[in-house]
């Protein structure tokens, strides 16, 4: 309920109900109020004296009519908001209109009901009240804070409870009048009602708990509006009582009236700017279907006058069409006018101006957008862009002065739709802090959030701004915006938003001035065309676990970072890095990723200084037909210790590098090395894993660029089966980054092609070149192990000791020069020393098969080659 006028008594706080004997009486009175009433029966004295009934009140209009009063025009043009250009244009240069007709103040119109209430104020204010103190038994009836206790609450609510259950009092027990002062006043009317119980003002969600509570009487309201129109039906009477019919109460009626308004009442935009004469009379704004937002509000007020609901018109400055941040509203004319309504015994602000459209001042004209948020919406949402003259209508129980109303964050209708909160700032003024300033807005349902910044130039325009200037996080529940700017000065920051996993446009939800005095030294930060930093809100759903990394920029000193995303389900990944110095195929060979069945990783190196950004992008693993999705968005900062571009990775790896789901799948498994970036300093290594299905293995060996010629490099690699277990030598002939790829095929299948189990990246930086391993053939079975010699290049004139393991094999030679027989000794293995001649330029290893194969010449079956280096080309 609204407050009471600044000439009442301090009996004015006494709530009194009916006399009907089914009513309660309650007396919620200050102990400090009640210890100064002089006696009770004097206090409903008073109080009867100034009972009044709804309907004697004089008529609002016919006040405003006979003092002048004319709507204001905003003092100064501006623009609040600046539409985004992507997805956000239709909402560029438009505002809500806020501006009305002439150039003299506007008062609020009062009824002779408030004069005469003052009037009785100061008699009774000249009347000496005699002062006594509270007997013993009414202390023990007063609540510590000077509230009346209910004794009898719970044995009238059980009495009520026969009659039909407990009920609120009917709207004509109390009357009540907003006035000048801050507190309230409740008289109690000559009718009676049969309960009675103070009832609470219901929040614009309760009213509005679903999108059908008005659908029919909407679709009445709009059906029979055009009608009227069409036929040229321009009577407020006959309007009204036509679009309120089969309206069973006074929401429903005003809800009729409002969506009437709201569809048929354009904004005068031409009358505002002065190009035309301004229309202001309801009869004009009704025949010509356009008015300023006194036209609004003054037909609101006549419609309601119709079928019976109290109506007022409120004066103020509204946030809308001119309205610039920053400005001060002190010592100037009301610019805006609004409506508040009373239903069920409290007072409802509303503002059919709002809700019809906005205005494109741009374009001068006038978009119909019809706005549910400004039909009885919430108090404390409305003083943040309507401030009345007169405090008591921002029906608040602590209401602002102006200069907080200045100073509050500017919200759209849209933050309040899409459920957001403000968490940081209160005030819509940033200043940066080290060069540096955050916002900070919480939801309920997921969200997404974009911004738009501007910086103020000395010639008054905005100048766009080419390159980011914040870092935007959304985790779950709340949105971070932490502003960087490059530059010194002042900055206009928009803040978008739209329901999360939706295509729809971003909207408008708040504005911000930013201020800063010194930037903080900071490069150009990257584009992100998926909005926030971090990983993104439905990254769950998508199979992540939550991470460490979020809006701040990760820091890397030698050019190196690891990435290792915890998974709740096997996925495939796909990373993208950018750098604003970095070309795209060299982005490529800056990663490489590594797909477990628990875990993503991701090896990012950064040839540059600078911030990079790294995106991924992953799906269910082994769903062909789904998409990729974007699950987050990292910010790298390398300050040091960048990679040489000669070092990167090799071109075209695998998704699935190292150990993983897909070798896991091919029944590889206890891999000696974990990872799928090995490094070595000797130049050699070996990688042993288990291979339980028995495939047929391939391993390749390349680089992209070599620095000398020589054996082809898939000399430089050797297999080596031993039952289940498999190693992979690798001898490197220089220094540099390598790729091995590992291949298998089933062993029963002799048409399938090899396929890709896994990469792995080497990294070689030994200067030391190593030779090749021998050359094997065909014959080169699984199980046949060479022990010596393991190099493929042999010196000449020497003797070499050769040791090798060939199971099932009857004999097994050496054919160079001479042919020499390896000896079968108790460890199964054939050995001997073998001598490399002068001119033989290869050495032959050959085995004849198991007994009963023969033993002629013609049998043997060459294994293994080795070449005996020439003087020339002696190592």
């Amino acid at each position: 309920m609204p407050p009471v006028s600044s000439g009442s008594s301090r009996l004015a706080r006494l709530q009194v109900w009916c006399g009907s004997s089914h009513c309660a009486a309650t007396c919620p009175v200050p102990r400090s109020e009640i210890e100064e009433v002089a006696d009770t029966s004097v206090m409903v004295k008073h109080q009867a004296q100034r009972r009044v009934e709804p309907g004697k009140a004089e008529d609002s209009r016919k006040l405003k009519s006979s003092s002048g009063i004319k709507d204001m025009v905003p003092s100064s043009p501006g623009n609040v908001g600046r539409g985004v250009t992507s997805a956000r244009s239709s909402s560029r240069g438009a505002s809500r209109g806020g501006g009305g007709g002439g150039n003299d103040g506007v008062t609020l119109a009062r009824s002779s009901v408030f004069e005469k209430w003052a009037t009785m104020d100061r008699d009774a204010a000249q009347r000496p009240l005699a002062k006594r103190q509270l007997s013993d038994e009414s202390k023990e009836s007063v609540h510590p804070s000077g509230g009346v206790k209910k004794k009898s609450v719970a044995a009238d609510r059980q009495q009520h409870a026969a009659l039909g259950g407990w009920r609120a009092p009917c709207a004509s027990c109390l009357v009540t009048r907003p006035t000048q002062s801050k507190e309230r006043r409740q008289v109690a009317s000559d009718k009676s009602c049969p309960t009675a119980m103070l009832t609470r003002r219901k929040l614009q969600r309760e009213l509005l708990s679903s999108e059908d509570v008005f659908e029919k009487v909407d679709a009445h309201a709009v059906r029979v509006g055009k009608e009227m129109r069409s036929n040229k039906i321009y009577s407020l009477e006959t309007i009204t009582k036509t679009i309120t019919e089969g309206a069973q109460s006074d929401l429903l009626k005003l809800r009729a009236i409002w969506i009437w308004l709201c569809h048929n009442i354009e904004y005068d935009v031409s009358g505002y700017l002065g190009l035309t004469k301004k229309v202001t009379s309801p009869e004009e704004v009704v025949e010509t279907g356009r008015g300023v937002c006194c036209g609004y509000s003054s037909v609101l007020q006549q419609m309601c006058r119709v079928v019976g609901i109290e109506c007022e018109e409120v004066s103020g400055h509204g946030k809308g069409v001119g309205y610039r941040q920053g400005q001060t509203f002190q010592d100037t004319k009301s610019s805006h006018m609004w409506n508040a309504v009373k239903l069920h015994g409290h007072w409802y602000l509303l503002d059919s101006c709002w809700g019809a459209g906005r205005v494109d001042l741009d374009n001068k004209s006038f978009i119909k957008r019809y706005d549910d948020f400004y039909f009885l919406t919430d108090p404390e949402n409305f003083i943040n862009s309507h401030c009345p003259d007169e405090t008591e209508w921002q029906l608040l129980e602590e209401p602002i002065p102006m200069e907080e109303f200045e100073k509050r964050v500017f919200r759209t209708s849209e933050f309040y739709r899409l459920g957001l909160t403000l968490i940081h700032p209160k005030h819509f003024l940033l200043v940066t802090e080290n060069g540096e300033a955050t916002i900070a807005i919480g939801f309920s349902q997921p969200m997404e959030f974009t911004y738009q910044a501007s910086l103020h130039s000395s010639n008054g325009h905005h100048v766009e701004l080419s390159s980011p200037i914040g870092l935007l996080t959304v985790t779950k529940g709340s949105m971070k915006l932490k502003l960087m700017p490059p530059v010194s000065g002042t900055f206009d920051v928009v803040v978008f938003a739209r329901p999360a996993n939706t295509t729809g446009t971003f909207g408008w939800v708040c504005s911000f001035t930013l201020e800063c005095p010194e930037p903080a030294p900071v490069e150009e930060l990257p584009e992100n065309p998926f909005l926030s930093w971090g990983l993104q809100q439905n990254s769950w759903g998508l199979g992540l676990k939550p991470c460490v990394y979020g809006s701040d920029a990760i820091v890397l000193e030698s050019g190196c970072f690891e990435l290792v995303l915890g998974t709740t389900r096997p996925l495939m990944v796909l990373c993208e890095l950018t750098h604003k110095d970095l070309e795209t195929t060299l982005a490529k060979q800056c990663l490489m990723t590594q797909i477990e069945p628990n875990q993503l990783t991701c090896h990012v190196l950064c040839p540059y200084v600078g911030y990079y950004r790294l995106s991924v992008f992953v799906r269910d693993y082994g769903s062909h037909g789904d998409g990729f999705q974007n699950a987050g968005n990292f910010l790298l900062r390398c300050t040091g210790g960048m990679v040489n571009l000669n070092e990167l990775f090799p071109a075209n790896l695998s998704p699935s590098c190292g150990p993983g789901v897909r070798t896991l799948d091919a029944g590889l498994s206890k891999f000696s090395h974990a990872t799928s970036l090995l490094a070595t300093q000797q130049g050699k290594c070996n990688i042993t894993f288990h291979n339980s299905r028995d495939l047929e293995l391939h391993a390749v060996l390349s680089k992209d660029r070599r620095k000398c010629p020589g054996h082809p490099l898939t000399r430089h690699v050797f297999l080596t089966y031993s039952g289940s277990k498999v190693t992979v030598s690798v001898a490197l002939p220089e220094s540099g980054i390598y790729k091995l790829s590992l291949y298998g095929k089933s062993a029963s299948s002799d048409n399938q092609e090899f396929g890709l189990l896994c990469d792995f990246v080497l990294r070689n930086s030994s200067e030391t070149s190593w030779p090749p391993f021998p050359c094997s053939y065909t014959a080169w079975q699984k199980g046949y192990v060479l022990f010596e010699p393991r190099t493929g290049l042999l010196e000449p004139d020497s003797w070499v000791r050769f040791r090798v393991r060939v199971p099932g094999a009857g004999r097994v030679s050496v054919q160079g020069e001479q042919r020499t027989e390896l000896q079968l000794n108790k460890s199964r293995v054939w050995e001997g020393e073998v001598y490399t001649g002068n001119s033989a330029s290869q050495l032959k290893l050959a085995a004849m098969g198991t007994a009963g194969s023969g033993d002629s010449c013609q049998n043997m079956n060459i294994i293994m080659s080795f070449d005996v280096l020439s003087v020339q080309n002696e190592l």
